[in-house]
């Protein structure tokens, strides 16, 4: 049973990360192909909606992000069965993230392959070696902390603010886009969407805290 829900962790991830990389790097090729890198105004103001995308999915959060949530699927349909361990389904979370974002690399260089015409059997050399250990480095802990996403209490809360934390953090560190109207927009969206779902979270956990039974004293 233990080998197989990892199975199903490893195909899960893997679909899922396939699917992201892919779009991921067919949005960035088509933000660049309509780009008018040419025009001294598209360079220095210009922005169009697939390029907001583009350094939206393109961005180090939004990676990260696919880890976590691999890790959050896993613990919200697979569970764990009475008795079973807790370190269990961090383990299934830890591989669907690495197993993710693994497969979104490969999915991404390939496309990438793919659209500059070069030959199929090199896609992997397209990626620098450093994106394929960061998917196992970084992967399985995301992936671990989405599963965390599911406990109530103050580590699922934790672990639940994890991604729009990051995002909004990077938008200071390393800000998105190749000009100031495209990093505003950037910023805005994301520190947006990010104290939105902090609000959400945060919200829903006090919510349930209050709501929550007393316990009861000892006689």
């Amino acid at each position: 049973m233990r080998l197989v829900k990892l199975g199903v962790s490893v195909r899960i991830g893997a679909l899922f990360g396939a699917v992201f990389g892919a779009a991921t790097s067919l949005v960035n090729a088509t933000s660049n192909h309509y780009a008018d890198l040419e025009s001294r105004v598209a360079t220095t103001s210009g922005a169009s909606a697939i390029e907001i995308v583009s350094v939206m999915i393109d961005s180090g959060w939004a990676w990260a992000g696919l880890a976590v949530a691999m890790g959050w699927l896993m613990a919200r349909t697979m569970g764990g069965d009475p008795g079973e361990r807790t370190s269990r389904p961090l383990v299934r979370g830890a591989v669907a993230g690495a197993v993710a974002l693994l497969a979104a690399t490969a999915a991404y260089a390939f496309v990438d392959t793919v659209w500059r015409g070069e030959p199929l059997l090199s896609w992997y050399l397209s990626e620098s070696p450093i994106w394929w250990v960061a998917g196992v480095v970084l992967g399985a802990p995301l992936g671990a902390v989405g599963a965390c996403a599911v406990r109530p209490g103050a580590i699922g809360l934790l672990a639940r603010m994890v991604v729009p934390v990051g995002a909004a953090v990077q938008m200071v560190v390393l800000p998105p886009g190749r000009n100031e109207r495209i990093t505003t927009i950037g910023q805005t969206v994301v520190w947006t969407l990010a104290a939105l779902f902090v609000g959400f979270v945060g919200t829903r956990f006090l919510s349930g805290r209050r709501s929550a039974p007393p316990v009861p004293e000892p006689e």
